[in-house]
């Protein structure tokens, strides 16, 4: 499975550790799955999930990826 680049990194602020940014959807996924808090894993982040992994696979494109990931890192107020 090959990596899928968005054409601008999303950066996301993990307080208190910190901003990380995203620049791609396998680096989306790793926030998602593991730092990403348990009170914000809603239907935007299950979204997010979804078409990053779909964009991984080829059924979804990175500029779709990235727009689910920031609206989720949004509506959990972790968008930096």
């Amino acid at each position: 499975m090959n990596d899928v680049w968005f054409s601008e990194p999303v950066m996301i602020d993990f307080q208190p550790n910190g901003q990380r940014k995203v620049s791609s959807c396998f680096e989306a996924m790793e926030c998602l799955d593991q730092r990403w808090p348990g009170r914000a894993r809603d239907g935007a982040w299950r979204s997010a999930s979804r078409v990053c992994r779909d964009a991984l696979d080829g059924l979804r494109s990175p500029v779709e990826a990235r727009k689910t990931l920031r609206k989720a890192a949004k509506v959990a107020g972790l968008l930096a």
